[in-house]
């Protein structure tokens, strides 16, 4: 039998110390970068945008893929890119964890547009209550203290 899945991820992770770092006129090419590792990982990316913070994936993992392997492995790559490249100075890593959440194949117009629309997103509201609202609208259980 084949194998057959239709999960739909949104990765979130920031950079280090959430410095804000990542350059509007300089995150294309980071987000090519990244979109090339997911390419690679046989992965189905739909979009990658955030702001001077962090970032959001929107993306289909391929069945072989494991989600911890792959967020490792984007960050990797795209930390030596930045270094190779120049294109954030002050950039120091990204945060050690990441966050990740599924969605029905139906959310997929909502969550790319939501993802497009970050910088205007993040005029009212930071990437902390972002993000807080985002495990609460799915259940997951946390503690402030560890967010940041």
């Amino acid at each position: 039998m084949s194998t057959f899945t239709q999960i739909l991820y949104q990765i979130v992770y920031s950079t280090k110390n959430r410095e804000p770092v990542l350059a509007k006129d300089s995150r294309g090419k980071l987000n090519n970068d990244i979109l090339g590792i997911l390419k690679q990982k046989k992965c189905h990316p739909y979009i990658i945008n955030g702001v001077e913070d962090h970032l959001h994936i929107i993306t289909h993992l391929h069945p072989s893929v494991a989600l911890a392997d792959l967020v490792k492995d984007i960050k990797l790559g795209s930390s030596s890119f930045i270094k190779e490249k120049q294109i954030f100075p002050g950039f120091s890593g990204w945060q050690e964890g990441y966050a990740a959440f599924t969605y029905s194949i139906r959310e997929k117009e909502r969550l790319i547009r939501y993802v497009e629309n970050q910088e205007k997103h993040h005029q009212k509201m930071t990437f902390r209550e972002e993000l807080i609202q985002m495990l609460k609208n799915h259940d997951v259980p946390f503690d402030e203290k560890y967010l940041f």
